[in-house]
C-alpha cells in the first residue's frame, strides 16, 4: 500500500517529464539541433557592455556646453555678470558676426594659422630626428639626450627676450617659440616609443632575415608610431599656447594682436571671441590628427569605451 501526501485536488508532475527538461540541453550538445528560447521560456542574457542607449552620442557631447552657455546668459541677462567683467553670449555672436563682416577675424586666423603651420613644420622635423638618433643609436643617446633634457626644462616663454635679441621683431622670433614649444614633446613621445618596441619583435625581424634597415622600416618605426601621434596632439596644444604670447610680443596682425588691443580698449567681448577662436583652430587640429591616428593605427586593437 502506498501513501500519498499530496492532496486530492492536486495533479503530481509527470517525472519523466522533468527529466526530459533537464537532460534536454545536455542532449543538444555535439548535435545539430539548437534549442529554442521561446519554447523553453528562457530569455538570452544580453550583457551590459553590448546595450546601448538611444541617446545619439553627439548629443550627449553638446549637452554641457550648451548647458553651460544658457547660464552664462541668464547670469548676464539678471546683471550678476556685468558687461565689464565679462559680455553675454548674446554680445560676443555680435561681435564675432561683426569682425567676420569687416574681414579682419579672417586675416588674423589665416596669420595665426601660417605661424602655427611654420613652427609645427620646424618642431616636427626637428623633434623627430633628434629622436630618431637618440634612439636607434647608443651613441646618439650618450650625445642628443642629456642637451635636450636640459633644454626641455627651460621655460620657452622665459626665452621670448633672447629670441628678439637674436631675431629681431619680425616672425622669425614667433615661429622659433612655437618650434622650442613642438620640439620637446615630439621627442619625449617618438623616444619612447622606439625605445618601448617588443624586444622579442626585433628578434622575430632579425630571425626572418631583416636588415638593420628593414628592422627600423617593418618594425620600430610602426611601434613607435602610436608614441608619435599622441606626440603631435601634445604639440599641437602647445603650439596654440606658443602661439599666444608670441602674438602678444611686438606683433601687428594675427589673433593675439587682436586680444592686445581689445585688452587695451577693454573690449572683453573681443576678447571672448579671440579666445573661441583660439579653442576653435585648437580642436579642429586635434580632430584632424585623430582622424590620422584611427587611419594609420587600423592594426591596433584598442578600447574605445563603453
Amino acid at each position: 500500500m502506498s501513501i500519498s501526501h499530496a492532496p486530492p485536488d492536486s495533479q503530481e508532475p509527470d517525472i519523466s517529464d522533468i527529466s526530459q527538461q533537464v537532460n534536454s540541453p545536455g542532449d543538444a550538445v555535439g548535435s545539430d539541433a539548437t534549442p529554442d528560447a521561446t519554447a523553453t521560456g528562457l530569455e538570452p542574457i544580453v550583457p551590459a557592455s553590448s546595450r546601448r542607449t538611444r541617446v545619439p552620442r553627439w548629443l550627449r557631447r553638446t549637452t554641457g556646453p550648451v548647458l553651460l552657455l544658457i547660464l552664462w546668459q541668464l547670469l548676464s541677462a539678471t546683471g550678476v555678470l556685468t558687461p565689464d567683467a565679462l559680455a553675454s553670449p548674446g554680445r560676443i555672436a555680435q561681435v564675432a558676426g561683426d569682425l567676420i563682416a569687416d574681414g579682419s577675424l579672417a586675416s588674423a586666423m589665416t596669420t595665426s594659422l601660417q605661424r602655427v603651420a611654420g613652427g609645427l613644420l620646424l618642431g616636427t622635423v626637428i623633434g623627430t630626428g633628434l629622436a630618431l638618433v637618440s634612439g636607434l643609436f647608443r651613441v646618439g643617446e650618450d650625445i642628443v639626450d642629456a642637451p635636450v633634457q636640459m633644454l626641455r626644462t627651460v621655460p620657452f616663454v622665459g626665452l621670448i627676450p633672447l629670441f628678439i635679441i637674436w631675431f629681431g621683431i619680425g616672425e622669425a622670433p614667433k615661429i622659433a617659440i612655437i618650434t622650442l614649444g613642438v620640439t620637446f614633446p615630439l621627442y619625449l613621445n617618438v623616444y619612447a616609443g622606439i625605445r618601448g618596441v617588443d624586444s622579442q619583435l626585433i628578434e622575430a625581424g632579425e630571425s626572418l632575415g631583416l636588415s638593420r634597415w628593414g628592422l627600423v622600416r617593418h618594425v620600430i618605426l610602426p611601434g613607435a608610431l602610436p608614441g608619435a601621434m599622441t606626440g603631435l596632439r601634445y604639440s599641437l596644444g602647445i603650439a596654440w599656447l606658443a602661439l599666444v604670447f608670441a602674438e602678444q610680443v611686438n606683433a601687428d596682425s594675427g589673433i593675439g594682436f587682436l586680444m592686445v588691443q581689445a585688452r587695451d580698449f577693454l573690449r572683453t567681448d573681443v576678447i571672448v571671441v579671440c579666445l573661441i577662436v583660439y579653442a576653435f583652430l585648437g580642436l579642429l587640429a586635434d580632430f584632424i590628427v585623430r582622424t590620422l591616428e584611427r587611419l594609420l593605427l587600423q592594426w591596433r586593437p584598442t578600447f574605445t569605451g563603453r
